[in-house]
């Protein structure tokens, strides 16, 4: 992708205060690709606004729903899945929501409201002051937990 970062930076907070993250087009973090629960817990505090809130509130509950999910983060989001068995779901900044990628969408009972070109691939827009259904994404994060995944990433 040519898309140049965005001039506006955001700090990151969880001890790198110091730390600037870019943000790029439509608030999305920024954040080198790593492994693990470190990346994900930057590119959340990188979130700007009240998207972080919403981060956080979607990290603990795919935690509750999967004790052993993996974590990672790629191509400027974080990603979730299972040892053995992909990628099942990951997050990204756009300019007026929060986007919940469930990768094989699809495949859900009942499925995620938004389509997408992928055939397989659904979505869950989270706007501002938007209440999470708690209920209804747990039990997508579960369902998908258990299908396999995008092992490619």
């Amino acid at each position: 992708m040519a898309e140049k970062p965005a001039a506006r930076k955001a700090a990151a907070s969880k001890g790198t205060s110091n730390t600037e993250v870019v943000l790029l087009s439509g608030g999305n973090p920024q954040i080198a690709k790593g492994d693990g629960d470190a990346p994900v817990q930057a590119y959340i505090a990188a979130m700007p606004d009240w998207k972080s809130d919403v981060g956080r509130q979607i990290d603990a509950l795919i935690e509750r729903a999967v004790p052993k999910v993996q974590k990672a983060v790629r191509w400027n989001s974080p990603f979730y899945g299972v040892e053995g068995n992909g990628w099942f779901l990951s997050l990204h900044c756009f300019t007026k929501y929060v986007q919940v990628t469930f990768l094989n969408g699809t495949s859900l009972t009942p499925m995620p409201p938004k389509e997408s070109k992928h055939p397989s691939v659904r979505y869950l827009d989270i706007r501002q002051d938007e209440v999470i259904d708690a209920k209804r994404l747990t039990s997508w994060v579960k369902q998908a937990s258990t299908l396999p995944g995008d092992p490619l990433f």
